[in-house]
């Protein structure tokens, strides 16, 4: 088995599931103005529901590790219910963090989620087996497929590029939708936007729930191919990959999301890997978020709206007429369609 193409293989599965975690992030903030600093959350809720019920019960040959809802459920559930599960988290989190109010204060408390999430996972052993996490998850068609290793990570490549490939398609349809462009409407001119009668708190719920799922299925997809799960690999840092590559490859562009997904955690994040060994053990890893830090702020300042940027002939709002004293209508433009026929 070539370790090269072994390698490779990884990689693009990396490069898949990542980019289903930023078509999530760039459907809550790019179309939805919500700045989750807790997107890694979901993820990890969704990859700790496909590993504890993948792995069977806590007993016998898991005796040495504790988890909840321990059961063997047959594939492809596990993914169903990961997908679940971030939807879930979505909707408890959403009704408590996306009330109307500034969105610093928003970002904020979603951070704090963040925080005391993976600090509560790490704590309790009784319920994630701490900061250990779980092991022993079985490769979904494992047995069914007698396939080599390698083999095996070339058929799982090419079903999470399949998964990968219908979100896309969903979060495309989604957003060119009546339902989108309410999205965008929200995002610019939310004020306008509630004047013409359209809820936005829930608008904004609804986005978040279903970046939720998306988030949870990638943490499913991820677990059962790594086949542990661990709270220090879902730390709430992780977040901010995700962010760095959007704003990188063109927000609030789905072309841009997978060119900003290549370039960042894969190309730029894997680069330090093959630099010769300098300085004090561990410099090398720790240039892994230097690289972070320095590509955000240089995107920010040359190219504030990324490589491919969003095609802003979408949305237009130049036909607002504000309302003084009710004596005139809006008269709001979305696609060429009044804000009226999208509520």
């Amino acid at each position: 088995m070539s370790a090269w193409e072994f390698y490779i293989s990884t990689l693009l599965v990396y490069f898949a599931i990542d980019v289903l975690s930023a078509f999530s992030l760039n459907l809550q903030f790019g179309f939805g103005g919500i700045i989750n600093l807790a997107f890694i959350v979901f993820q990890a809720a969704g990859a700790y529901i496909a590993a504890s019920l993948s792995l069977g019960p806590d007993t016998g040959a898991n005796a040495f590790q504790t988890y909840l809802f321990g059961m063997s459920l047959p594939f492809p559930l596990p993914l169903i219910f990961a997908t679940l599960a971030g939807a879930i988290l979505a909707l408890v989190v959403g009704l408590f963090g996306l009330r109307r109010m500034r969105k610093d204060y928003q970002a904020a408390v979603f951070l704090i989620v963040s925080l005391i999430a993976w600090e509560v996972v790490k704590s309790d052993v009784s319920l994630f087996n701490g900061s250990n996490g779980v092991t022993g998850v079985g490769k979904p068609l494992g047995t069914a497929l007698p396939l080599s290793s390698l083999g095996y990570q070339w058929v799982y490549l090419v079903w999470v590029l399949v998964i990968a490939a219908g979100v896309y398609l969903l979060v495309r349809w989604l957003s060119i939708s009546p339902w989108g462009r309410a999205l965008r409407a929200m995002r610019d001119h939310e004020d306008a936007t509630v004047s013409l009668g359209i809820n936005t708190t829930v608008l904004r719920l609804q986005v978040f729930v279903i970046g939720g799922a998306i988030a949870g299925l990638s943490g499913g997809l991820l677990v059962e191919f790594l086949g542990a799960w661990s709270p220090g690999a879902w730390g709430y840092a992780e977040t901010f990959v995700v962010f760095t590559a959007m704003f990188v490859g063109g927000i609030r562009n789905y072309k841009g999301v997978i060119l900003g997904t290549l370039l960042v955690p894969i190309l730029f994040l894997e680069l330090p890997r093959f630099l010769p060994p300098i300085g004090y053990p561990g410099l090398i890893s720790s240039l892994e978020w230097v690289v972070i830090g320095l590509l955000w702020m240089t995107s920010l300042l040359l190219r504030p709206k990324g490589i491919i940027p969003e095609k802003r002939n979408i949305v237009s709002f130049g036909n607002y007429v504000k309302v003084l004293g009710g004596k005139r209508s809006p008269q709001v433009k979305v696609a060429g369609h009044s804000l009226g026929e999208i509520t």
